[in-house]
């Protein structure tokens, strides 16, 4: 597994090509990512005000690794704090974890669509919340990272299904198979999504 602490540095050597000092950004973004690879990444250039030609201000990438290595923080001390309980709860005899153990992200299917704070002050709430497998985020219509209903949205711009989404944060609150799986009308989404991510890779949206 690549070293978050060996990648930060590097991106923060000047003596380093911008191109290679994104790349290292980039690979920080496979250790640690709250929101998911793409939407973590579409966050932080907005957020550093990274550039398409990264030759105009290669500092916005130093802005974006400490902001992610910030958050990063903030879910290792609370990390601690909870295996900390965890390992006296046992001595204990408790079997199951109280309270559950803290969540490092959550899904954000459209990688457009996230929180606008910085990653740590949203951190807290993110770890807060569940990933339920059946789809079901949201208690009683209360995002939880919101921690408010903010009422909801539904997206299906990947093509692989409806999403329902909170309408404040875009978290994935629910998710559904597409009425039609198979067709050009699918074929087509998936392929604008394809190129959509392309342009955000290439920091264009």
């Amino acid at each position: 597994m690549p070293s978050f602490a060996t990648h930060r540095l590097r991106v923060h050597d000047a003596s380093r090509p911008p191109h290679r000092r994104l790349s290292a950004l980039r690979t920080c973004l496979t250790v640690f990512c709250p929101y998911g690879f793409h939407a973590t990444y579409h966050h932080l250039c907005r957020s550093a005000g990274i550039p398409r030609d990264l030759d105009e201000d290669p500092a916005s990438l130093v802005r974006a690794v400490e902001e992610l290595d910030e958050a990063r923080r903030v879910w290792r001390d609370t990390q601690t704090v909870w295996q900390e309980g965890r390992r006296a709860q046992k001595r204990a005899g408790v079997r199951r974890p109280e309270p559950p153990p803290p969540a490092q992200w959550l899904f954000w299917p459209d990688p457009e669509f996230h929180p606008g704070g910085r990653l740590a002050e949203v951190m807290p709430r993110l770890m807060r919340g569940r990933w339920d497998p059946e789809g079901h985020q949201g208690r009683n219509g209360v995002c939880p990272v919101c921690e408010r209903d903010r009422g909801t949205v539904e997206w299906d711009g990947s093509g692989h299904g409806v999403y329902t989404l909170c309408a404040g944060c875009g978290l994935g609150l629910g998710h559904r198979p597409p009425r039609l799986p198979h067709g050009p009308e699918r074929g087509e989404l998936r392929a604008a999504f394809r190129r959509r991510q392309r342009l955000l890779w290439a920091r264009a949206v």
